[in-house]
């Protein structure tokens, strides 16, 4: 077996792993043996668990991070220099993770599910890691200011925020709203669930913020 090869098994296995189950009760002996190679290769490669943990986030996330900026880059590029529509900006956003979570048979999939259950378990590295890795989250920040020129850039870091909660609440516990719902709303349909999440964080956007509400207040109050 070669040895790109061998690491790549190692970091699907670890992956699908630590997944399905908490960090700390898997040992690096489960992942050798579901993967099929010795503990020698697994210290060859990544020299801990630790730096395996992170070295399977850091493959996912940069090809989910790809995947957003080219979708941005798209949007920007139909736009030919003006802003990019609001709606497209979202898009490029949320469309990749969700994409991925419902794809069951895919890998990809499976990452959600492992970013998922670090955010519960993983190591204070590993979360400290996450929430440091934003680069490719302000990439979208110049967009969304231009397409919302009003809102100051205090309001526009927030309401990013917001959306990102509703993205990760809704990959992480969608089945509650089945449950909710009584099987009303329909989960399969991956394209409404996009568009039901943009349609939302688009109305979170183009909402008031606090300062237009004090001036609408404040005139009201003077007129009456």
């Amino acid at each position: 077996m070669r040895g790109l090869e061998t690491k790549e098994i190692i970091l699907d296995t670890a992956e699908r792993l630590f997944a399905e189950r908490s960090f700390a009760s898997v040992s690096l002996r489960e992942i050798t043996a579901a993967a099929g190679v010795n503990l020698a290769a697994v210290n060859y490669h990544f020299g801990s668990k630790d730096a395996l943990l992170l070295a399977v986030f850091k493959r996912r996330a940069a090809d989910l991070n790809r995947e957003r900026v080219a979708l941005l880059k798209e949007a920007e590029a139909r736009a030919a220099g003006g802003p990019v529509p609001l709606r497209e900006i979202l898009h490029a956003l949320l469309c990749p993770p969700i994409r991925w979570t419902q794809n069951p048979s895919g890998g990809l999939s499976v990452f959600i599910q492992f970013m998922a259950r670090v955010r519960t378990d993983g190591t204070p590295e590993m979360r400290a890691l996450m929430d440091k890795d934003v680069g490719h989250l302000q990439r979208f920040v110049v967009p969304l200011g231009r397409a919302m020129p009003h809102l100051p850039q205090e309001e526009i870091y927030w309401r990013l925020h917001f959306t990102l909660a509703l993205m990760h609440y809704t990959i992480t516990d969608l089945g509650r709203l089945e449950a909710i719902s009584g099987g009303l709303c329909d989960l399969e349909d991956t394209d409404a669930l996009i568009e039901r999440m943009i349609d939302f964080a688009v109305a979170g956007f183009q909402g008031p913020h606090a300062s237009a509400r004090a001036a609408v207040s404040e005139t009201a109050s003077a007129s009456g």
